[in-house]
């Protein structure tokens, strides 16, 4: 079972809030302008710039748009992209499998 807490999970939140705030700044938003363009709360942003509590999907896909990376992330996600996951497709079709 994956742990929902733990030392790399937090790294790793930390880092993508951080990667955040970056873009916030490299597309020269405010954080109160970038959280009026995504429709989500001052507060909704600042969790997710600082890696505290836990913002809904659609929130964050919401900031993600507003910075214009939302489709970056997303096919940064797809298995079809990944020269190890497209070997195990393969084996799953070839059983008999579906995605």
């Amino acid at each position: 079972m994956v742990q929902r807490r733990s030392p790399r999970r937090e790294r790793q939140q930390r880092e993508l809030g951080e990667n955040i705030r970056r873009w916030r700044i490299v597309n020269g938003m405010s954080a109160a302008e970038l959280a009026d363009r995504a429709a989500v709360t001052r507060d909704t942003l600042r969790a997710i710039e600082s890696a505290t509590g836990a913002p809904r999907l659609d929130s964050f896909l919401a900031i993600l748009t507003a910075l214009g990376i939302a489709d970056t992330v997303i096919a940064a996600t797809d298995p079809y992209r990944s020269d190890a996951a497209r070997a195990r497709i393969d084996e799953i079709l070839r059983r008999g499998g579906t995605l």
